[in-house]
């Protein structure tokens, strides 16, 4: 696969990054180079591979799953700058 000029414009459009002309011709090739290189990953066989988390075998660390006392929203809600009914009040972000 390969980028062309248009088609980082619409990357930088879409990730609302302001792009000038002089940076679109080194930035498709960096694109292409990171294309080129995961189609090489892609060639790979990892028939029996298992997926993992680390690099080093170990396992997730657990809390125990114990029922706590409830009931504290109070508590929950002293701190905040604004609370209504229990709720944290935060600013409107979406029209």
């Amino acid at each position: 696969m390969s980028v062309d000029a248009q088609t980082v414009r619409r990357i930088a459009h879409l990730a609302r990054i302001a792009v000038s002309e002089e940076e679109v011709a080194p930035l498709q090739g960096e694109l292409n180079a990171i294309l080129a290189f995961v189609e090489q990953l892609g060639a790979v066989d990892v028939t029996g591979v298992e997926p993992m988390t680390s690099v080093t075998p170990m396992r997730m660390k657990r809390r125990e799953d114990a029922i706590t006392e409830g009931d504290r929203a109070a508590d929950i809600v002293a701190n905040a700058p604004e609370t209504e009914d229990g709720y944290f009040l935060v600013p409107k972000v979406v029209e």
